[in-house]
């Protein structure tokens, strides 16, 4: 996984990392966005646009931040609640719309909104 999008994004949802996004790999769910682990080129074209530095490649997140690189892969390849299979790959966030469900990592955080 090249990039991860870390606990500041919790609540934030700004979404110009979105904009910027050449391969429509970064997805919304309810309160944080994920990066698409085998949808993503590796290119950074995401991370100056995140007004919170939310975004890190994976092997220079911060110590604090490590479960989210494991976290990120789990939107995609685990059963998230309410829903009956995982999500996958979509082949692009656009398509596939906002899924409205986050990992259980991100909804043990305290709301910030």
């Amino acid at each position: 996984m090249p990039f991860v999008i870390g606990s500041p994004c919790i609540d934030v949802l700004d979404r110009s990392c979105i904009d910027e996004c050449p391969v429509d790999c970064i997805y919304e769910g309810d309160r944080k966005l994920y990066i698409n682990p085998n949808e993503c080129i590796d290119c950074g074209a995401c991370v100056p646009t995140c007004p919170v530095d939310a975004i890190t490649m994976d092997r220079r997140t911060p110590e604090s931040e490590q479960g989210f690189i494991q976290d990120n892969e789990d939107f995609f390849n685990t059963v998230l609640a309410g829903r009956d299979a995982p999500i996958g790959d979509p082949g692009g966030a656009a398509r596939a719309g906002r899924f409205g469900v986050d990992t259980p990592l991100v909804a043990s955080f305290a709301t910030q909104r």
